[in-house]
């Protein structure tokens, strides 16, 4: 009798080892993932440019649109889809006239980057982010990641551009 308790006591202490080990291989928190991106990638200044856009209306701003590496290579090669380990990076600022360089012109027409507003970037990780085209997107202010709700928008915004692998920006050599 002794022995099936003990028997008994091993079988449930090993299930509930088991139990709070959570899913196996990680299908169920797979399922789940965010599609959000909510860790600024290191070292995102330091890639290359790969265009520069202004937004007039509402936003009224000048960005800078970035790559790292992979992003790069796709561009240059015109490759479509963008391989896995691409990233771009979109760098929003306030659209502000420079009265300084206006004087050196001698009449109104100078505008540059004023102020920081944001920066957004495109993960693309077509098993992690499937259920959005294999992209994940991250939305910044300050250095932190702005509610999901805010960011819900990206991905039926990007859809419409399927032909270019959900991505607005060309490449300006």
């Amino acid at each position: 009798m002794k022995r099936i308790a003990l028997l008994l006591v091993a079988v449930s202490a090993v299930a509930g080892v088991f139990a709070l080990r959570g899913p196996v291989s990680g299908c169920a928190a797979q399922a789940s993932a965010s599609v959000f991106v909510t860790t600024v990638p290191d070292g995102y200044r330091d890639w290359r440019l790969i265009s520069v856009s202004h937004e007039a209306g509402k936003l009224n701003s000048l960005s800078a649109i970035l790559g790292n590496d992979v992003a790069i290579k796709a561009y240059r090669d015109g490759t479509l889809p963008y391989p896995d380990g691409t990233i771009i990076a979109a760098l929003h600022y306030t659209h502000s006239a420079s009265a300084e360089n206006d004087k050196i012109f001698g009449q109104p027409q100078s505008f540059v980057p004023g102020t920081a507003t944001n920066v957004q970037f495109m993960v693309k990780d077509s098993a992690k982010y499937a259920a959005t085209g294999g992209w994940g997107f991250g939305f910044f202010i300050d250095g932190k990641p702005v509610p999901e709700a805010q960011m819900k928008s990206c991905f039926p915004c990007h859809a419409r551009e399927k032909a270019r692998d959900l991505v607005f920006t060309h490449y300006a050599p």
